[in-house]
Parts: structure tokens; sequence; C-alpha cells
């Protein structure tokens, strides 16, 4: 007798589901749930400032404080998103806001008046920008190497410039921007530059052909370069852009601080790498997210006023940054794992 042969089972039939862990996981890393997130502890942030020194943090020119300040850093972390994304580093920005910043308030700067300052910031950062772009693209350089070696030098060369001596602006029309009477609706002048280049810089990663190819080299260069993009030309770019925006922050500092020190824009590589880790971009490369780093520039700034209205000390504001960037690597790892 034979025996029954069981039908054929459907190769559309599912096998019965072992547990919606890692697809339940994998919602909590989305996009818009992670924006909502770093909202939410931006949020707890204010609340902790709201009670620790209500009437000092919740004061308007406090706040405001804290948006210009967030402004120079920001502008950096804009540029350092689109570098990270397509799979490079730049550890150089801090030395080219500080070469940029003394360049343009050199004497022999401040003689063409306004323009001459921002001129001469946005060049020399686009300067800066184009070495390590072709050292990267097509010296065949690893970015790590490239850029520490711009970091050196643009140091050194800031020190050079300025003999270790502060250099005041005397431009009344670069003063006059950081004074209240140059608010707009209560909104600083440099936060507003701060919000365009955030827009600008959402609508180039977004939607548009430069940013879908940022994505695309980091992602894979190999498979980007077989489907017809200039790789090399593309990096260079990058670290093009990166430059502008350094340069960009070092006009702002200059409007800031109203002078022009080789000190300037320290550990501002560090920063604007961890406001981007944080904010969801890919240290590897192959996504990024403007959004997620201006929030991450917000709460880091955020943190350091809190912790400068308190009196504690800069140690314990490192300590806390530290702790902060290894948890956002951390859950980094496990969205990879589960995407």
């Amino acid at each position: 007798m034979t025996q029954p042969v069981s039908p054929p089972r459907d190769s559309t039939e599912k096998a019965p589901a072992t547990g919606g862990t890692p697809a339940r996981r994998a919602v909590l890393f989305r996009p818009d749930v992670r924006t909502l997130s770093l909202l939410g502890v931006l949020a707890a942030l204010l609340l902790i400032g709201g009670i620790t020194r209500p009437d000092e943090f919740l004061d308007t020119r406090n706040l405001q404080l804290v948006l210009t300040q967030a402004s120079v850093i920001g502008v950096v972390t804009v540029g350092m998103t689109f570098v990270i994304t397509s799979g490079g580093i730049d550890l150089s920005v801090g030395a080219i806001v500080a070469l940029a910043s003394v360049w343009a308030t050199t004497v022999a700067t401040q003689e063409f008046g306004f323009a001459g300052i921002l001129f001469t910031a946005v060049l020399v950062g686009v300067g800066c920008g184009l070495v390590n772009g072709v050292l990267i693209a097509y010296g065949g350089m690893v970015p790590f190497i490239a850029t520490l070696a711009m970091l050196a030098s643009a140091r050194g060369l800031a020190l050079q410039i300025t003999d270790g001596r502060t250099q005041v602006v005397t431009i009344d029309g670069v003063l006059d921007l950081g004074e209240r009477d140059a608010y707009v609706l209560g909104v600083p002048p440099l936060v507003l530059v701060f919000a365009a280049v955030t827009v600008i810089g959402w609508l180039v990663l977004n939607r548009t052909t430069f940013g879908r190819r940022t994505v695309a080299v980091g992602g894979n260069a190999e498979a980007a370069r077989l489907a017809g993009i200039d790789v090399r030309r593309q990096r260079l770019y990058l670290y093009l852009l990166s430059g502008l925006c350094c340069g960009i922050a070092a006009f702002l500092l200059i409007v800031l601080s109203g002078s022009g020190q080789n000190t300037n824009g320290n550990l501002y590589e560090l920063d604007a790498i961890a406001a981007a880790i944080i904010g969801g971009t890919l240290l590897t490369g192959g996504r990024g997210t403007i959004v997620g780093s201006v929030l991450g520039v917000l709460i880091f700034t955020t943190i350091t006023n809190i912790f400068a209205l308190n009196n504690l000390q800069s140690d314990v504001q490192q300590i806390a940054k530290g702790a902060i960037i290894v948890a956002a690597v951390l859950v980094q790892r496990r969205t990879a794992s589960t995407t």
C-alpha cells in the first residue's frame, strides 16, 4: 500500500513567526522615530534647565545666546554631515575656522571693510577644502591622514599670522551684526544664517542629484563608480563644501567675538562629528541627516549652557559628551543589525 503523498507546500506560505522582536526594534530606528527621540531629548534638557535655573536658563537673552553659539558649530556640522555621509571624515574643520578667522581679521584685510573680511574668510575655507579634496580624491590619501595634516598645518599657520595675539575687528559693519539692534523679530542674524545653511543643506542632500551621489559614494564607492558616478570628483566637491562651511562659520565667529584668534574653533571637529553621529548620520557612510545633525548641535549646546549655569566643571561636560557619543554609536550598531 502506497503512503498518501502530502500536497506540495505553497512557496508563498510563510513559516510561523519565531518572534517579531527584530522588526519591532527596527521601527524604533526609523528616521522619523529617531528625530522624535532627539526632540524628546532636547525637550528633556530644556525641562532640566528650566528646573535647575529657571530665572537664568529661560531668560530670552540666554536662549538667544544658546542659538547663537549653536549657529557657528552648526554651520560646520552641516558640511561635516555631507563628508561623513560620503564615507569620509574631516578632522581639520576647527583649524580651518581658526585660520580663516585670523586671516580675515589682519590689518591688511580689514582695510577692505566688511566685504574683505567675509570674502577672505570664505576664500581661505574653500582653499583649505580644495587642498583636502585634491589630496584625498586625486592623491589617494586616507581622509584621516590628509585632514590631520591640514589640522596641524592650519593651526601652525594661524599661530604664525597672529604671533599668539588677538586680532581685534574695527569694522563697524561686522560688529553691528552682533548687536541686539540687528536682531530680526528677536532672532540674531547669526541664527538666520545658520537656518539658511541648514535649509540649503537639507535640500541639497535630499532633493538633488548631488545628494544622491553623496549617499551612493558613502554606501558603496565601487558600485557608484560602476553606475557612472565620478567618485573622485564627488569627493573633491564634498571637501570644498566642508571648507565653504568652515569659512562661513569663521565669519560668524568673527561677528560673535569681534576678533580673530589662533585658538578659535578648538575641538570643533569633535563637536561636529559627535553632533552628526548622534543625529543619525552613519560614521561608515551611506546615510546622513541634516535635521538630525542640527538637533545634535542643539543638544550639545544646551548641555554646555546648562552645565555653565550650574557652575559644573568643563571636564564633567566632556565626560557627559563622551557618554552620549558612545551611546549613539551603540544605537547605530543595533540599527545596522536590524535593517
